[in-house]
């Protein structure tokens, strides 16, 4: 992993198991051979708090943001 990647893996450690598990195995699944702007968009989804991210990918909410939504979708898909 690259260092850029390296960085982001230690973003994906929420402190909450269920959490962690789904930010890393998308990471290392699908951001390796990412494009800058998919890894962009997955930094900028790392950005938001920890409840926040749990909404969306443990009890069901789906963001507003439609790019969201579909990042969301597909960490979701890749678990």
């Amino acid at each position: 992993m690259d260092g850029e990647l390296r960085k982001l893996e230690w973003r994906c450690r929420r402190g909450m198991k269920a959490l962690d598990l789904l930010l890393v195995r998308y990471l290392r699944a699908h951001q390796v051979g990412a494009s800058s702007d998919e890894r962009e968009a997955f930094a900028q989804f790392l950005e938001l708090p920890d409840p926040e991210i749990a909404r969306y990918l443990i009890w069901g909410d789906v963001p507003q943001d439609p790019h969201q939504a579909a990042l969301c979708r597909h960490i979701l898909q890749s678990n």
